[in-house]
This record gives structure tokens, C-alpha cells and sequence, in this order.
């Protein structure tokens, strides 16, 4: 089964993040507004059952509400924006991400839109969603024609 995946680039990256993004048909969108703005990757793992696929993403210090998804016919957006509360002083280290982070699956076959169930805990995102009818496979018993 081949995922395509579709998500922006962090707002500074090597020369090899770059290439390894063009080989995998990553779009390059740049950051909008006077604030400056991280889109970032959300990192998933996606299964496949006959019924449905589920995908998990990991979206640790986002609540539940800051998460936007949305399906279109066979494509999957998920949206979150992490912000850090203010802190007085000078930052010393910085090494967890902040902004806003955008990920789009595309599957390979149809999916039920109006199935679709999302679970969040510890971080994690848990969709579930369900092939269209049209899209599972069928079995198709055979019988034995007598004469």
C-alpha cells in the first residue's frame, strides 16, 4: 500500500531534508503572517485492515481542541498548532518545536468521511477511518453447479 504524504517544511533545513522531502513529493509552503511561523511535520503511523485504516500521530503538548481535521474524498488533513507560554529571560536552549504543524495522508482507496472517529490521549491521536462500502474487499462464495 503507498501513503502519499504532503507536509510543510520547518522554516530553516539541511540541504539533505530538503532533497529527502523532494524525493517524496513534499510540497514546499512557505510560512505566512508577521509572526514567524514553524509548519513541521507531525510524524504518523498508519495500519490497514480490511474495514478501515488507523492512523496515530503523535502531537504531545497540543489539547485536543487546538487539533483541526478534516477529509476530503481520499485525503486526510490534521492540523495542530503547539504555542510555549512566554518566559522571562533569555532562551538558552531551545530544542522542542513550537508553531504550527501540518500532515495530509493520501489513501489509496475511498474513505467513509462520515464514520470517521478521532480519540486523543497521552499525546497521541488516534483516527480511525473507515473505507467506503464500494472500497472493502468482498467475498464471493462459489457453488457447485450440478447437471
Amino acid at each position: 500500500m503507498a501513503i502519499e504524504t504532503l507536509y510543510g517544511p520547518p522554516s530553516m533545513m539541511s540541504l539533505r531534508d530538503a532533497m529527502n522531502r523532494l524525493v517524496e513529493g513534499s510540497v514546499v509552503q512557505p510560512t505566512e503572517g508577521g509572526e514567524e511561523q514553524r509548519v513541521g511535520m507531525l510524524p504518523v503511523d498508519v495500519y490497514e485492515t480490511d474495514d478501515e485504516y488507523i492512523v496515530r500521530a503523535s502531537v504531545p503538548g497540543v489539547l485536543p481542541e487546538q487539533v483541526q481535521i478534516s477529509v476530503v474524498e481520499g485525503t486526510v488533513s490534521i492540523q495542530a498548532e503547539r504555542k510555549e507560554p512566554e518566559v522571562p529571560g533569555q532562551c538558552l536552549l531551545q530544542e522542542r518545536s513550537q508553531g504550527t504543524f501540518t500532515r495530509r495522508l493520501t489513501f489509496p482507496t475511498p474513505l467513509n468521511p462520515d464514520a470517521a472517529k478521532a480519540e486523543y490521549e497521552h499525546g497521541v491521536l488516534t483516527l480511525r477511518l473507515p473505507k467506503a462500502e464500494f472500497a472493502k474487499p468482498k467475498q464471493i462464495s462459489v457453488t457447485a453447479k450440478t447437471q
